[in-house]
């Protein structure tokens, strides 16, 4: 019986390559997953230290600042001071462990030399990119969702606008995340992503309106508040909870998702041209 019949598919004559077989073609597998599941591993393993202080961190100031103000100011009207601090913590947390995720795992993976383990497998700078975000979102989120179920036991809380919580939680998270990244690039020591953390990061959230509403301060610096980009992320998480903010949720979800747009453009560029990592 002709071989050819019995296999199938056609043969090549003697002096000539054999034609494409699809089913022989194997695809190389996608680097993406692992590289997302290392990331997720790396603060999950260690998260003592990675989710629950942080929390126990944010209940701190909720207690204090809570009850030590509550009935005495009322930044929103109806709303209890209290109250009023869960959200912002909340986001807070969300904010400071997406960017101290992605930032910190580029830097060690930088001091260590196993960058270039990262850098070898055949994974685009994209993928690269979305797993170390995806990674961090995923840490924010872990974060911020533990710091509202802790504090439904201290705290009467409602949600308004489900939508809106999970949009400013995805876009802040995306932000800080990205911001990260590019922090970890440009950082050649452990130093300077604490300085970062320390002089730009932690200023800009405390000065957000966590802690009161922007129209308590004077007019000045309410004009200053509005160049703080992290101001929009946490009023507008704060409206889905209450639905009082001090700027519309729509100009705030617009000036960050420009931020993320932004902050990814300049991370895909960096990684796509190996600045500081392969130079």
């Amino acid at each position: 019986m002709n071989a050819e019949r019995v296999s199938g598919r056609p043969l090549a004559t003697p002096g000539q390559e054999a034609p494409f077989d699809p089913t022989r073609a194997v695809s190389a597998p996608s680097g993406f997953p692992m590289l997302l599941y290392k990331e997720w591993l790396r603060f999950w393993k260690v998260s003592v230290q990675t989710v629950l202080a942080p929390v126990l961190t944010a209940l701190m100031y909720l207690l204090v600042f809570g009850y030590t103000l509550q009935g005495r100011l009322e930044p929103l009207p109806g709303i209890g001071y209290t109250s009023f601090l869960v959200p912002g913590l909340a986001m807070m947390s969300v904010l400071q462990n997406s960017f101290a995720n992605s930032s910190s795992s580029l830097m060690q993976s930088k001091m260590q030399g196993s960058i270039v383990f990262v850098l070898l497998p055949p994974i685009s700078h994209r993928e690269f990119l979305a797993a170390y975000v995806l990674a961090a979102m995923a840490r924010g989120f872990v974060v911020g969702l533990a710091v509202v179920i802790a504090a439904v036991w201290f705290v009467h809380l409602e949600v308004r606008h489900p939508l809106w919580v999970l949009a400013f939680g995805l876009l802040g998270s995306a932000v800080m995340a990205t911001l990260g990244v590019i922090a970890g690039i440009l950082s050649e020591k452990i130093d300077q992503i604490s300085a970062i953390q320390n002089f730009v990061i932690l200023p800009l959230t405390f000065l957000s309106g966590v802690f009161y509403s922007v129209h308590s301060l004077p007019a000045t610096w309410q004009f200053a508040t509005h160049f703080n980009p992290m101001f929009y992320m946490i009023d507008g998480f704060r409206y889905g909870f209450f639905g009082v903010s001090d700027v519309g949720p729509w100009i705030s979800a617009g000036f960050v998702a420009v931020s993320v747009a932004a902050l990814s453009l300049g991370a895909l560029w960096m990684l796509a041209s190996g600045y500081k990592l392969r130079h």
